[in-house]
Protein backbone atom coordinates (compact mmCIF):
# COMPACT_ATOMS: atom_id res chain seq x y z
CA UNK A 1 0.00 0.00 0.00
CA UNK A 2 1.03 3.42 -0.69
CA UNK A 3 2.12 5.65 2.22
CA UNK A 4 -0.90 8.17 2.35
CA UNK A 5 -2.97 4.87 2.84
CA UNK A 6 -1.28 3.92 6.08
CA UNK A 7 -2.38 7.43 8.25
CA UNK A 8 -5.89 7.76 9.14
CA UNK A 9 -6.29 11.04 11.06
CA UNK A 10 -9.87 10.50 12.42
CA UNK A 11 -11.25 7.68 14.31
CA UNK A 12 -12.97 6.53 17.54
CA UNK A 13 -12.45 4.53 20.29
CA UNK A 14 -15.47 3.26 22.70
CA UNK A 15 -14.87 6.58 24.52
CA UNK A 16 -17.43 8.36 21.89
CA UNK A 17 -20.41 7.52 22.14
CA UNK A 18 -21.12 5.68 19.14
CA UNK A 19 -17.47 3.88 19.39
CA UNK A 20 -17.22 0.57 19.33
CA UNK A 21 -13.93 -0.40 20.39
CA UNK A 22 -10.63 0.32 22.65
CA UNK A 23 -8.12 2.22 21.67
CA UNK A 24 -5.47 -1.02 22.70
CA UNK A 25 -7.30 -3.14 19.77
CA UNK A 26 -7.42 -0.15 17.78
CA UNK A 27 -3.81 -0.34 17.84
CA UNK A 28 -3.68 -3.50 17.49
CA UNK A 29 -5.75 -3.88 14.42
CA UNK A 30 -4.07 -1.08 12.73
CA UNK A 31 -0.64 -2.75 13.25
CA UNK A 32 -2.13 -5.79 11.64
CA UNK A 33 -3.26 -3.68 8.50
CA UNK A 34 0.72 -1.92 8.64
CA UNK A 35 -0.69 1.32 9.44
CA UNK A 36 2.19 3.38 10.31
CA UNK A 37 0.41 6.13 12.27
CA UNK A 38 -3.48 6.51 13.56
CA UNK A 39 -4.62 9.83 15.69
CA UNK A 40 -7.44 8.30 18.10
CA UNK A 41 -9.54 11.37 17.89
CA UNK A 42 -13.10 10.98 20.03
CA UNK A 43 -15.66 13.02 20.10
CA UNK A 44 -16.30 16.05 22.38
CA UNK A 45 -19.23 18.16 21.81
CA UNK A 46 -18.62 21.30 23.52
CA UNK A 47 -22.74 22.05 23.90
CA UNK A 48 -23.89 18.78 25.92
CA UNK A 49 -19.78 18.85 27.23
CA UNK A 50 -21.32 18.10 31.23
CA UNK A 51 -24.98 16.57 30.40
CA UNK A 52 -23.35 13.93 28.05
CA UNK A 53 -20.50 13.72 30.45
CA UNK A 54 -17.47 14.63 28.15
CA UNK A 55 -16.26 16.23 31.11
CA UNK A 56 -14.88 12.35 31.63
CA UNK A 57 -14.72 10.57 29.03
CA UNK A 58 -12.24 12.95 26.89
CA UNK A 59 -9.73 12.43 30.22
CA UNK A 60 -10.54 9.11 30.24
CA UNK A 61 -10.05 9.24 26.17
CA UNK A 62 -6.62 10.99 26.62
CA UNK A 63 -5.34 8.22 29.23
CA UNK A 64 -6.33 5.53 26.99
CA UNK A 65 -4.51 7.40 24.13
CA UNK A 66 -1.31 8.25 26.28
CA UNK A 67 -1.18 4.28 27.64
CA UNK A 68 -1.61 3.19 23.76
CA UNK A 69 1.13 4.97 22.94
CA UNK A 70 3.50 3.43 25.00
CA UNK A 71 2.28 0.27 24.63
CA UNK A 72 3.07 0.36 20.73
CA UNK A 73 6.06 2.61 20.86
CA UNK A 74 8.33 1.41 17.72
CA UNK A 75 5.40 -0.04 16.03
CA UNK A 76 3.04 2.15 15.74
CA UNK A 77 2.79 6.25 15.85
CA UNK A 78 -0.49 6.82 17.58
CA UNK A 79 -1.34 10.47 18.11
CA UNK A 80 -3.04 12.42 20.87
CA UNK A 81 -6.49 13.34 19.16
CA UNK A 82 -9.84 15.03 19.88
CA UNK A 83 -13.41 15.81 17.49
CA UNK A 84 -14.23 19.21 18.70
CA UNK A 85 -17.34 19.33 17.72
CA UNK A 86 -19.50 22.64 18.28
CA UNK A 87 -16.69 24.34 19.84
CA UNK A 88 -17.65 28.00 19.11
CA UNK A 89 -21.12 27.41 21.03
CA UNK A 90 -19.40 28.04 24.25
CA UNK A 91 -15.70 29.07 23.41
CA UNK A 92 -14.49 29.41 27.30
CA UNK A 93 -15.02 26.08 27.97
CA UNK A 94 -14.08 24.96 24.36
CA UNK A 95 -10.65 26.90 25.38
CA UNK A 96 -10.32 25.89 28.99
CA UNK A 97 -10.06 22.71 27.70
CA UNK A 98 -7.66 22.49 25.03
CA UNK A 99 -4.82 24.43 27.48
CA UNK A 100 -5.72 21.39 30.04
CA UNK A 101 -4.64 18.49 27.54
CA UNK A 102 -1.60 18.01 24.91
CA UNK A 103 -3.41 17.28 21.51
CA UNK A 104 -1.39 16.61 18.15
CA UNK A 105 -4.10 17.38 16.27
CA UNK A 106 -7.62 18.59 16.75
CA UNK A 107 -10.46 18.40 14.47
CA UNK A 108 -13.15 21.25 14.76
CA UNK A 109 -16.58 19.55 13.00
CA UNK A 110 -20.31 20.47 13.58
CA UNK A 111 -22.88 18.12 14.08
CA UNK A 112 -26.17 20.32 14.81
CA UNK A 113 -27.43 23.65 14.68
CA UNK A 114 -27.81 26.05 18.60
CA UNK A 115 -30.45 24.76 20.27
CA UNK A 116 -31.00 21.08 17.71
CA UNK A 117 -30.41 17.61 18.03
CA UNK A 118 -28.15 16.08 16.14
CA UNK A 119 -28.49 15.57 12.12
CA UNK A 120 -27.94 12.04 13.03
CA UNK A 121 -30.97 11.48 15.33
CA UNK A 122 -33.82 13.90 13.36
CA UNK A 123 -36.07 11.17 11.38
CA UNK A 124 -37.51 13.24 8.68
CA UNK A 125 -36.75 16.57 6.48
CA UNK A 126 -38.71 18.71 4.39
CA UNK A 127 -36.44 20.65 1.89
CA UNK A 128 -37.13 23.68 3.20
CA UNK A 129 -35.92 23.64 6.04
CA UNK A 130 -32.99 21.49 4.86
CA UNK A 131 -32.46 24.55 2.77
CA UNK A 132 -32.78 27.26 5.41
CA UNK A 133 -30.73 24.78 8.11
CA UNK A 134 -27.42 24.39 5.74
CA UNK A 135 -27.54 27.99 5.19
CA UNK A 136 -26.66 28.27 9.27
CA UNK A 137 -24.98 25.93 9.32
CA UNK A 138 -22.28 26.90 6.86
CA UNK A 139 -22.29 30.21 8.80
CA UNK A 140 -21.37 28.59 11.91
CA UNK A 141 -18.65 26.64 10.32
CA UNK A 142 -17.53 30.23 8.93
CA UNK A 143 -17.51 31.48 12.64
CA UNK A 144 -15.54 28.23 13.53
CA UNK A 145 -12.90 28.80 11.15
CA UNK A 146 -12.67 32.08 12.29
CA UNK A 147 -12.04 31.17 15.63
CA UNK A 148 -9.61 29.08 14.24
CA UNK A 149 -7.83 26.91 16.89
CA UNK A 150 -7.90 23.99 15.12
CA UNK A 151 -5.99 21.68 12.78
CA UNK A 152 -8.41 20.40 10.27
CA UNK A 153 -11.88 20.81 9.44
CA UNK A 154 -13.85 17.68 9.48
CA UNK A 155 -16.73 16.70 6.59
CA UNK A 156 -18.55 19.88 6.08
CA UNK A 157 -21.20 18.30 4.12
CA UNK A 158 -22.19 16.15 7.25
CA UNK A 159 -26.18 17.23 7.27
CA UNK A 160 -26.43 15.98 3.54
CA UNK A 161 -26.15 12.41 4.60
CA UNK A 162 -28.96 12.57 6.11
CA UNK A 163 -30.94 14.94 4.48
CA UNK A 164 -30.43 11.85 1.90
CA UNK A 165 -31.08 8.73 4.13
CA UNK A 166 -34.40 9.56 5.95
CA UNK A 167 -36.03 12.01 3.54
CA UNK A 168 -34.04 11.17 -0.43
CA UNK A 169 -33.19 14.98 -0.47
CA UNK A 170 -30.18 15.96 -2.78
CA UNK A 171 -28.22 19.12 -2.08
CA UNK A 172 -27.07 21.67 -4.69
CA UNK A 173 -24.20 22.88 -3.58
CA UNK A 174 -24.42 25.78 -6.19
CA UNK A 175 -26.62 26.98 -3.60
CA UNK A 176 -24.15 27.84 -0.70
CA UNK A 177 -20.81 28.96 -3.02
CA UNK A 178 -20.27 32.32 -1.44
CA UNK A 179 -20.68 30.93 1.99
CA UNK A 180 -18.20 27.74 0.94
CA UNK A 181 -16.08 30.18 -0.57
CA UNK A 182 -15.44 32.37 2.37
CA UNK A 183 -14.97 29.35 4.78
CA UNK A 184 -12.35 27.41 2.36
CA UNK A 185 -10.68 31.09 2.35
CA UNK A 186 -10.50 31.60 6.55
CA UNK A 187 -9.09 28.12 6.22
CA UNK A 188 -6.27 29.18 3.59
CA UNK A 189 -5.89 32.23 5.59
CA UNK A 190 -4.49 30.44 8.97
CA UNK A 191 -3.46 27.23 7.00
CA UNK A 192 -5.72 24.84 8.30
CA UNK A 193 -6.56 21.63 6.62
CA UNK A 194 -9.62 20.38 4.92
CA UNK A 195 -10.68 16.80 5.78
CA UNK A 196 -11.57 14.44 3.31
CA UNK A 197 -13.79 12.22 5.02
CA UNK A 198 -14.38 8.76 3.69
CA UNK A 199 -17.12 7.95 6.09
CA UNK A 200 -20.11 9.33 3.73
CA UNK A 201 -18.97 6.77 1.10
CA UNK A 202 -20.50 3.86 3.86
CA UNK A 203 -23.88 5.90 4.13
CA UNK A 204 -26.48 5.65 1.52
CA UNK A 205 -25.27 9.00 -0.09
CA UNK A 206 -22.22 7.43 -1.18
CA UNK A 207 -20.09 10.53 -1.39
CA UNK A 208 -16.76 11.70 0.20
CA UNK A 209 -17.39 14.73 2.70
CA UNK A 210 -16.62 17.13 0.71
CA UNK A 211 -16.52 15.91 -2.58
CA UNK A 212 -14.03 16.48 -5.36
CA UNK A 213 -15.10 19.67 -6.44
CA UNK A 214 -15.38 21.27 -3.51
CA UNK A 215 -11.86 20.45 -2.66
CA UNK A 216 -10.57 21.63 -5.93
CA UNK A 217 -12.16 24.73 -4.69
CA UNK A 218 -10.67 24.80 -1.89
CA UNK A 219 -7.26 24.59 -3.39
CA UNK A 220 -8.25 27.40 -6.33
CA UNK A 221 -8.91 29.52 -2.96
CA UNK A 222 -5.26 28.75 -1.72
CA UNK A 223 -6.11 25.92 0.89
CA UNK A 224 -2.84 24.50 1.83
CA UNK A 225 -3.46 21.27 3.27
CA UNK A 226 -5.43 17.85 3.61
CA UNK A 227 -6.33 15.40 6.01
CA UNK A 228 -7.61 12.00 5.16
CA UNK A 229 -10.01 10.97 7.72
CA UNK A 230 -11.69 7.30 7.73
CA UNK A 231 -14.45 8.71 10.95
CA UNK A 232 -14.18 4.76 11.63
CA UNK A 233 -16.05 3.86 14.43
CA UNK A 234 -15.35 -0.27 13.43
CA UNK A 235 -11.83 -0.99 13.75
CA UNK A 236 -12.57 -2.99 9.65
CA UNK A 237 -13.21 0.89 8.46
CA UNK A 238 -9.49 2.24 9.39
CA UNK A 239 -8.31 3.53 6.30
CA UNK A 240 -10.96 2.76 4.11
CA UNK A 241 -11.30 3.71 0.80
CA UNK A 242 -8.35 6.72 0.90
CA UNK A 243 -7.35 5.71 -2.53
CA UNK A 244 -10.65 7.49 -3.30
CA UNK A 245 -9.74 10.49 -1.23
CA UNK A 246 -6.02 10.39 -2.79
CA UNK A 247 -7.89 10.40 -6.15
CA UNK A 248 -9.95 13.57 -5.22
CA UNK A 249 -7.10 14.98 -3.72
CA UNK A 250 -4.86 14.80 -6.72
CA UNK A 251 -7.77 16.31 -9.04
CA UNK A 252 -7.89 19.11 -6.87
CA UNK A 253 -4.48 19.73 -7.69
CA UNK A 254 -2.94 19.02 -4.04
CA UNK A 255 0.14 17.17 -4.18
CA UNK A 256 0.13 15.80 -0.69
CA UNK A 257 -2.23 15.00 2.58
CA UNK A 258 -0.96 15.55 6.13
CA UNK A 259 -1.24 14.58 9.67
CA UNK A 260 -0.13 16.20 12.33
CA UNK A 261 2.08 15.79 15.43
CA UNK A 262 2.18 18.33 17.74
CA UNK A 263 0.48 20.05 15.63
CA UNK A 264 2.65 20.23 13.03
CA UNK A 265 1.48 19.30 9.08
CA UNK A 266 3.35 16.19 8.14
CA UNK A 267 3.42 15.69 4.48
CA UNK A 268 2.48 12.76 2.63
CA UNK A 269 3.25 12.50 -1.27
CA UNK A 270 0.42 11.48 -2.88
Amino acid sequence: MTDYMLVDTHLHSDNSPDGHHSAMFICESAVAMNLKAISITDHCEIDVFYQDHYDRSTVQSYFEIMKAREAYRGKLVVLRGIELGEPVYDLKLTEKLLSKLEYDIVIGSLHNLRGMEDFYYMKSFNEADAKRWLTEYYDELIRMADWGKFDTMAHITYPHRYFFKRSGISVNMDDYKKQTDELFSLLAEKEIALEINTGGLRQPLNKLSPEADLVKRFHELGGKYVTFGSDAHYVEDLAKDFDKAAEAARYAGFKSCVFYQNHNPMEIPL
